[in-house]
């Protein structure tokens, strides 16, 4: 008598079709809310010289760039083509990361070296409160779906929307701060922390670590 081995092979092709489709919705959703974030950041930032507010605004449009590669990726109909496009939608994510790692540090340094002093934004304190409110639903979403669908690039990216509520957080302290109590360093300080985790989400992305193949789903790391 031979023992049988069940064999787990990942999600159906339907269900492949539905998780791709889903993921495709929440990428929408994504560049669309990016998009208006950098409209009323890089302007909120501008009108009150804050450059943490022009700096999170441009990381918005690091992350339309992001969730338009994974778009592309998944705007194939076949799932052979999606796999193909993998590799190359990682790159970009990963070079959007080490572009915000590089662009969080040099802002942070600027700020500690105390070049100018910003003014109070109440525009700018309701993005980054509405930011931190929304992306971490619009994240886990994501993420679950690229888990199950075996897509290092989805889970790259949910990873991507997850740093911007890390910089949500640190925008809101630093600016809240900045109004009430005048501490101008623990912004830049919070910053680099963030650019360091950047670097480290980066380098997994070019290396293909976002997440594991579909037949092994149940082990993938968030």
């Amino acid at each position: 008598m031979t023992a049988e081995i069940s064999v787990s092979v990942g999600p159906s092709p339907a269900r492949r079709d539905a998780l791709a489709r889903r993921i495709q919705l929440l990428v929408v959703a994504t560049i669309t809310y990016n998009v208006i974030e950098a409209i009323v950041a890089i302007t909120a930032g501008t009108i009150a010289s804050s450059t943490a507010l022009v700096g999170f605004g441009l990381d918005s449009v690091i992350e339309v760039s992001s969730a338009a590669a994974v778009a592309w990726q998944f705007s194939a109909r076949e799932h052979s083509v999606r796999e193909t496009r993998e590799k190359t939608t990682l790159r970009i994510i990963a070079i959007s990361f080490f572009v915000l790692a590089a662009y969080v540090t040099v802002d942070a340094v600027r700020a500690l070296v105390g070049t100018g002093e910003a003014e109070r934004s109440v525009p700018g304190i309701v993005v980054a409160a509405l930011s931190l409110a929304i992306m971490p639903f619009l994240s886990a979403a994501q993420r679950r779906a690229g888990h199950e669908l075996g897509s290092a690039s989805a889970v790259a990216d949910s990873k991507q929307t997850l740093l911007c509520t890390y910089l949500s957080a640190v925008l809101l302290a630093g600016l809240v701060l900045n109004a009430t109590l005048g501490w101008s360093w623990a912004d830049p300080i919070a910053a680099l922390v963030i650019a360091a985790i950047a670097v480290k989400e980066g380098r997994d992305a070019w290396q293909g670590k976002g997440c594991c193949a579909p037949t092994a789903a149940a082990g993938c790391t968030s």
